[in-house]
């Protein structure tokens, strides 16, 4: 039977953090992981919310139709 893992046992990892680029420890102590801190959390925040990232989509075209593409001929 596995015996749980004391916590303070285990190495922390340490990544690269998506904001900045500077070392993030990738543990449950740090509260703003994958970041480094709270500054860079904000920033990474701020730019979903004015939409300087963007999820890639590809668009239909504007005479195609809309549906179950079984219906599309």
């Amino acid at each position: 039977m596995s015996q749980p893992t004391d916590p303070v046992s285990v190495p922390k990892r340490i990544v690269r953090c998506p904001a900045c680029g500077g070392d993030s420890v990738y543990s449950v102590d740090n509260a703003y992981r994958p970041f480094c801190s709270a500054r860079c959390r904000g920033i990474d925040l701020g730019a979903w919310a004015s939409e300087s990232f963007r999820v890639p989509t590809e668009v239909p075209p504007e005479d195609e139709i809309y549906g179950d593409p079984r219906h599309q001929h």
